[in-house]
């Protein structure tokens, strides 16, 4: 009987077994060359045997760490803390681990960690954050897949960005509003959020609505945005005193932000002003007035990518060519506390 104290190796399971070494190091590395039948033989024996597979050397076998690398702008957006957060609970489901940087939007620290994930031999590369240009990222020799981000020469998942914003604008509408608001930073076609722009822009357009477009440089960290949003807040109430104001932000933090500033300054939420966010991301409903968003769908954003990741991981396993992927995710309105009838 094997001693469970020491470690086993795939010798004590060959012998407890009786097959060769080469049989159990197929079940480990290339398991799809086992039949069930010896499968469940092995599998009964490593229980018996208590054993703890030895991950480094699995890696050092045959060259696949399961580890997939994560570049995320930043995680004071609660957008991407909930979307890393689902990215990594497929753990169970999928099997890959991950590494994770975050960038602060930082392109040279981008490319940086881009070769330090690939240092570390992972087998794909989720791309949350904006650069560099996905020309660049085709040149990389694993699967790449984009979550929300310009995707010409890789695989992308995005919300329905357009959509979303015509959903937002229309609910403005209808709630009659004096003046329509949309707070984003200047973006271009390539990148998904400039279609949030765009959606309000032509709803606004093609209904003779009074617009007032505000895009600019939004800050990053709390401190610097909540520095412009009060800016902002100064310009609407100097300009559209008592007149109602219908202001789309372009996400869930950022209109939390304005939220509280508004908030703090009158001690409540006035009737005059009307706000709608985007990506119904937690703090939409745990801000102190919960705010009414458009549903991005972000455990499927996450999933999606994931799907097509490991689906291209394998066709690269399998010397196959990759076909890339883009997949677009319908969103919805979601009527909260923010915006009056």
């Amino acid at each position: 009987m094997i001693d469970k104290k020491k470690k086993v190796t795939f010798s004590d399971i060959a012998k407890y077994t009786h097959f060769s070494k080469t049989t159990i190091s197929r079940y480990f590395n290339h398991p799809e060359t086992v039949t069930e039948e010896n499968k469940k033989i092995i599998e009964e024996a490593l229980q018996a045997l208590d054993y703890h597979e030895n991950k480094l050397a699995k890696v050092l076998a045959n060259g696949k760490t399961e580890f997939i690398g994560i570049i995320i702008p930043n995680l004071s957006m609660h957008y991407y803390a909930e979307l890393l957060s689902q990215i990594i609970s497929t753990y169970d489901t999928f099997g890959y681990k991950f590494l994770v940087f975050e960038s602060q939007n930082d392109q040279a620290k981008e490319l940086q960690y881009i070769d330090e994930l690939m240092a570390y031999n992972i087998e794909g590369l989720i791309m949350i954050s904006h650069f560099p240009h996905s020309e660049v990222l085709s040149h990389y020799p694993i699967p790449i897949v984009t979550i929300e981000r310009e995707s010409q020469y890789v695989s992308g998942v995005t919300t329905n960005n357009y959509s979303g914003a015509l959903l937002a604008t229309k609910h403005l509408m209808d709630i009659n509003n004096d003046i329509y608001i949309h707070i984003n930073s200047k973006l271009t076609e390539n990148n998904p959020d400039y279609y949030r722009t765009k959606g309000f822009l032509d709803q606004c357009q093609a209904n003779n609505l009074p617009y007032d477009l505000r895009l600019q440089d939004l800050g990053n960290g709390f401190e610097e945005m909540n520095a412009i949003y009060t800016s902002l807040f100064e310009d609407f109430e100097r300009l559209y005193k008592g007149k109602r104001k219908g202001i789309f932000v372009c996400n869930d933090t950022h209109a939390n932000i304005l939220l509280n500033i508004i908030y703090r300054h009158y001690g409540h939420l006035p009737h005059d002003y009307n706000i709608v966010g985007f990506d119904d991301s937690s703090i939409s409903r745990e801000a102190i007035i919960p705010i009414t968003t458009i549903h991005q769908d972000i455990k499927g954003l996450a999933i999606g990518a994931m799907e097509i990741i490991i689906k291209e991981i394998e066709a690269t396993k399998q010397n196959k060519v990759v076909q890339h992927t883009y997949q677009r995710v319908e969103p919805t309105l979601m009527i909260r506390k923010t915006t009056h009838q």
